[in-house]
């Protein structure tokens, strides 16, 4: 195999899909990228066994042919190299000649056809929708998904289709993010639910691409991402995901409105009081136009108040400061609305756009 690469399409490939390797592999062909070169393309290919990630660039194929080479290494070489352009020159021991400017690296490759191949997939149903939209979903549900190794449904996230409405949920018991997004096309197949693995959904972010659109290929046990430039396949969570309907309040008998900034500002200064305690919690009293939150600890106590629009009877309730930020950091809205029955009941915090964050008080303390 011999060819030529522009650097800058190299690294971003390898970026993308290198993600996937872990430090330590069950086979030593799995740390390495399977290099594929033929018609001036060239495919680079990552797997973990669960994931596999292929990215294809435009490159100048003198020989066609086929190796593998230590994935991070090459990364890290890449990175660092100086030049615009990137020769591969692979010998018949898959030893790769890496040259770049007055650079020049040999690094040692293994049998391309001990790589793993791919799983044969059918796929059932598909639908497509915009990059810059299923990694804003992601991005929005993630933070909520367990890492509870005894309840592996709920490592994952909720993927479902339902009369052209996309809806994804992370959940760990404690906490719900859901997502609602309506499809611009009708999804093809029958409606159905997938649980993403978590691994799989965070490498599908670094896949997307704001503007392009991704089709998305689901077959039995499997699901598959397909990018202008990239595809992914991954296995997924087998199992039924619990009704997460039942936790949702059916209506609320208050809505406030919540100023984004300030209620990250208050809540997080008040943090600082909270470090390294073992239950962290934070107080909120809601009472004539003002939010107060007030935290303690043994490391001494701290409060701050912010401006909302609340004239109701006095309100006080405990929460856990991360899980109530969470959505926060993820959300990019000025505004949100924070809805309550009571301070015993499931709260929810709802941006207008499509989610729903809700969380149960502590008992107050």
């Amino acid at each position: 195999m011999k060819l030529s690469v522009k650097k800058e399409s190299l690294l971003k490939a390898l970026v993308k899909i290198a993600g996937i390797i872990g430090n330590r592999t069950t086979l030593p062909v799995l740390a390495n990228v399977l290099v594929e070169a033929e018609n001036n393309s060239i495919s680079l290919t990552t797997t973990d066994l669960e994931i596999r990630l292929s990215a294809k660039i435009e490159g100048d194929v003198e020989k066609a042919g086929k190796t593998t080479i230590p994935v991070k290494r090459l990364l890290g070489l890449v990175s660092k190299l100086r030049g615009e352009s990137v020769s591969f020159n692979t010998n018949e021991n898959f030893h790769t000649e890496i040259k770049c400017g007055t650079a020049s690296f040999t690094l040692l490759g293994l049998n391309p056809d001990d790589f793993p191949a791919p799983v044969e997939f059918s796929p059932i149903r598909s639908f497509k929708m915009k990059q810059g939209e299923i990694s804003s979903i992601i991005e929005r549900v993630s933070y909520a998904v367990s890492m509870d190794d005894s309840r592996k449904v709920l490592q994952g996230i909720l993927i479902s289709v339902r009369e052209s409405k996309l809806t994804a949920v992370g959940t760990d018991g404690k906490r719900l993010a859901l997502m609602e997004k309506l499809l611009a096309d009708s999804p093809v197949g029958d409606d159905g639910n997938i649980i993403l693995t978590l691994k799989s959904a965070l490498e599908l972010r670094k896949l997307s691409e704001k503007d392009s659109d991704v089709m998305v290929e689901i077959g039995e046990n499997q699901v598959m991402f397909k990018t202008e430039n990239a595809v992914m396949i991954s296995k997924l969570i087998d199992g039924s995901y619990p009704n997460y309907e039942q936790v949702i309040p059916a209506s609320f008998n208050k809505k406030i409105q919540i100023p984004c900034e300030p209620f990250m500002y208050a809540l997080d200064v008040v943090n600082v009081t909270l470090a390294d305690a073992e239950a962290p919690y934070v107080k909120l009293t809601f009472k004539d136009n003002s939010l107060t939150f007030e935290a303690s600890s043994n490391y001494g106590e701290g409060r701050e108040s912010i401006a909302i629009e609340y004239d109701g009877e006095e309100m006080m309730a405990s929460f856990n400061p991360h899980f109530l930020l969470d959505p926060f950091k993820h959300l990019g809205v000025d505004n949100v609305s924070l809805k309550i029955n009571d301070v015993f009941s499931p709260i929810a915090v709802e941006s207008g756009d499509g989610f729903l964050y809700v969380i149960m008080p502590m008992r107050n303390k």
